[in-house]
């Protein structure tokens, strides 16, 4: 996806009936849909059923069956609660009859109220860092491995690694990442929209950073990863077309689960939003 109106026209649903919504998939090169398409999806759907002046601030996603790429998504929205300041939507996303993921979101008024947050960490700024792709062009050791890596992503968002990027599976690091990202393009949409981007955009890293302390021991064979849920905490608005700053780390991998958490941060060092997922991590029998 080169310019941000395909990024857009993917997330963006056709409505079926009143809260019925069906989507169509990026074709990924890995086979299975893409877990941020689905968030991003399910998010635009219950967008459609609340009222203009309520917000998302948090959402809880999981994800039940891989998604088949050649089959379209429907995505039903169930209206749970309309309050006073609060609304709840629970969204649930069908492939052939069967339940692939389901999702409880809650949004709310605009309101005013106490206000305190972390401080940003202090890593080397956007312009002082090359894009993934540039620190990958740079080694040109694997031309394979560069090529489905390019895949991945779209286009239109440009992602700066803070830690040096390589495509190798046999050098274990400490389980954190952290990269700027933004939009090639302007994006004077609404916080909706901007949400639903994110949402998107959310999905990439976080499974990875599980994985870096275990690379050597996963790189022995092959493995399975996949998400089985994720969480967004919408804190303060943002847009897309500044850096943002998303810092992630790993606390814990057990069971054949990891657990990552993020934190993501606009230029000035507001904390615009919080995620955290835990992944399928299976070493497959040789």
């Amino acid at each position: 996806m080169k310019y941000i109106q395909e990024l857009i026209d993917l997330i963006t649903l056709e409505k079926k009936s009143k809260n019925t919504f069906e989507g169509q998939n990026f074709q990924t090169s890995w086979g299975r849909v893409f877990g941020g398409q689905v968030l991003a999806q399910a998010l635009h759907a219950a967008y459609q059923t609340v009222p203009k002046d309520r917000f998302a601030h948090s959402l809880h996603g999981y994800f039940i069956l891989g998604g088949n790429l050649d089959l379209p998504i429907t995505y039903e929205v169930d209206i749970i609660r309309d309050g006073k300041s609060f609304t709840t939507r629970r969204v649930v996303a069908f492939q052939e009859g069967r339940a692939i993921f389901n999702m409880s979101a809650s949004f709310q008024l605009v309101q005013s109220g106490v206000d305190h947050q972390f401080s940003m960490p202090n890593y080397i700024p956007p312009e002082k860092l090359l894009s993934d792709l540039e620190q990958l062009e740079v080694q040109n050791t694997d031309p394979e491995a560069y090529n489905r890596f390019k895949k991945i992503k779209p286009e239109v968002i440009e992602f700066r690694p803070v830690e040096k990027l390589t495509l190798r599976d046999d050098v274990d690091a400490p389980a954190e990442s952290n990269y700027w990202f933004r939009s090639k393009e302007s994006t004077p949409f609404g916080l909706d929209l901007q949400h639903q981007l994110l949402a998107y955009i959310s999905d990439y890293g976080l499974l990875r950073t599980a994985t870096l302390p275990h690379k050597k021991e996963l790189g022995q064979g092959p493995t399975f990863y996949t998400s089985i849920d994720h969480a967004i905490w919408f804190h303060r608005p943002f847009s897309l077309e500044e850096w943002l700053l998303y810092a992630m780390d790993s606390p814990s991998a057990s069971s054949s689960r990891g657990f990552s958490r993020g934190t993501i941060f606009d230029r000035e060092g507001l904390l615009v939003a919080s995620t955290a997922q835990e992944g399928l991590i299976r070493q497959l029998s040789q």
